[in-house]
């Protein structure tokens, strides 16, 4: 598998409506750096096939957030003990765009 050049990685990056430093930070993460989330939302009773269906923009921005989150620690512990649903507002930058998503639209 041969690298990409500076100029192929950048375009990648804006396609992806990314920085080149977040996407170099992405993809040092690993492929598993977010799989919290999909936890985390099953957890809380949002079903992640009907996100990815309706908003995924709002999805993909999600699984960056989670992926290059510090708090993994304390996810997984409150994964593992069944209490992300009263601790995850605490720590998880993505607690903003879950509480957005229990929002009513108005017309």
């Amino acid at each position: 598998m041969r690298q990409l050049s500076s100029v192929e990685f950048d375009r990648v990056a804006a396609d992806l409506q990314l920085s080149p430093a977040d996407l170099n930070e992405l993809v040092n993460q690993g492929p598993h750096a977010a799989d919290e989330l999909p936890k985390l939302l099953a957890a809380l009773g949002i079903k992640g096939d009907d996100l990815a269906r309706i908003e995924p923009a709002v999805l993909h921005d999600m699984e960056r957030v989670c992926a290059m989150c510090n708090h993994k620690r304390e996810c997984d512990h409150d994964l593992a003990a069944g209490t992300s649903a009263d601790n995850y507002k605490e720590y998880c930058l993505n607690a903003p765009a879950i509480a957005d998503l229990n929002k009513p639209v108005r017309n």
